[in-house]
């Protein structure tokens, strides 16, 4: 299939603090770029509310994405096993589905998933499939682009190993999220050595592995994995900002319209939004909702709408996951409990092996040059799985 992408004649980059230089090559990455529903999520905070708790994580999923693409971009020219055996489209659809993966995100990133019934990866499929600048750009080049980047992503190519390489245990997001988040986090919980991975990395039997040599290395990906998750992720400071946002969106669903409040047409829109709709639903737009929610006459909405502009977060304490909220209700005297107390419990898998699917286990190639599961050959990894889960409930209300 020719695709006429062609080449740039010189190499463009872009400047990054996690891989020094992002590099294009081909036209249509570059048009992909630019097109609006991508430079949209400039406008979205890559880790929620976590800028509220660390004040440099200030970074967007628009840098998370170009990380994604530039370590898939590197995994085809430098793990040899990737370079020959992938035709030039998958190689070309891989890298694609590698900046586009997170295009569908909501206002705040994940925190919005405990608000819309609409996940970002469906969001994804539909701007990438359906009547978009990103759809029209690809479809300009080939027809078949749209399906084939889109199957990448909800893993239904024919091809498993190229959804491994997006969305497996080696996969390219989560390397670039967690070196990404730690380093504007300024915290090293999330560090590992990427160039070791990619040394490393091998294709056997179509499954992304590791050679052997390379194990020391992965068990310290999987530990960065489970630091970020504790000491990150789950900060009581980010969960306490997302609780006031699933209460505040909780409150404005039940007593307003979207006559009300037009700049949450999205919102209200619910499983019938649209792509422009969803592309005018970004942080920016979000807090000047807020901005006018503030003045609202529901003392709720506008107390809410006030916490979260002015950083007044709720307060925090441990309870047990068997607790029931209702019995905590005289610590918000006067209040009511639908809009003032949350209930947030989390855990952590940082490695689970007879929970994945086959493609999302870690396998090494050892030295007998058979692919073994890793926890079967790492000690580390080993006592992990055999762990007991950790699990954390927080109960949140004002103070």
């Amino acid at each position: 299939m020719d695709l006429k992408t062609g080449f740039f004649k010189e190499v463009k980059v872009m400047r990054d603090p996690i891989h020094n230089y992002i590099q294009v090559r081909l036209p249509l990455i570059w048009e992909l770029i630019n097109a609006p529903e991508f430079q949209r999520l400039r406008r979205i905070h890559q880790l929620s509310g976590a800028y509220l708790v660390f004040h440099t994580a200030e970074h967007s999923r628009f840098g998370h994405s170009l990380g994604t693409y530039e370590i898939v971009r590197r995994m085809l020219n430098e793990v040899d096993d990737l370079k020959q055996q992938l035709s030039d489209l998958e190689k070309l659809t891989v890298m694609i589905a590698g900046l586009l993966h997170d295009i569908g995100h909501w206002p705040f990133s994940h925190a919005f998933e405990f608000i819309s019934p609409v996940r970002h990866e469906e969001m994804t499929k539909r701007i990438i499939l359906g009547d978009s600048e990103i759809n029209k750009i690809l479809k300009k080049y080939d027809e078949k682009l749209p399906e084939l980047v889109s199957s990448i992503i909800d893993h239904s190519h024919p091809n498993k190993l190229l959804s491994q390489l997006i969305s497996g245990q080696l996969d390219a997001d989560r390397m670039d999220y967690l070196l990404r988040d730690s380093y504007f986090t300024g915290t090293k919980y999330g560090e590992f050595d990427l160039e070791r991975v990619l040394r490393t990395l091998k294709v056997y039997d179509n499954q992304l592995a590791v050679k052997e040599s390379g194990i020391h290395t992965i068990e310290d990906y999987i530990m960065a994995r489970y630091h970020m998750y504790w000491q990150v992720y789950y900060h009581a400071g980010i969960r306490a900002f997302e609780a006031m946002l699933v209460l505040l969106f909780r409150r404005l669903k039940e007593i307003r319209t979207v006559k009300d409040y037009p700049i949450f047409t999205a919102f209200f829109n619910q499983e019938k939004v649209t792509i422009s709709q969803h592309f005018s639903f970004d942080d920016y737009s979000s807090y000047q909702g807020f901005y006018l929610l503030k003045q609202d006459n529901d003392e709720i909405l506008s107390d809410l709408a006030n916490r979260l502009i002015n950083r007044r977060l709720f307060a925090y304490q441990d309870i047990q996951i068997k607790d029931n909220i209702n019995n905590y209700q005289q610590l918000i005297p006067g209040k009511d409990p639908n809009y003032y107390l949350y209930k947030d419990t989390t855990s952590q898998i940082p490695y689970r092996p007879y929970l994945a699917q086959e493609e999302n286990l870690i396998k090494v190639l050892n030295k007998d040059n058979k692919l073994v599961e890793l926890s079967e050959i790492s000690h580390i990894v080993r006592a992990i799985v055999q762990g007991e889960i950790k699990e954390d409930s927080k109960l949140f209300y004002p103070e």
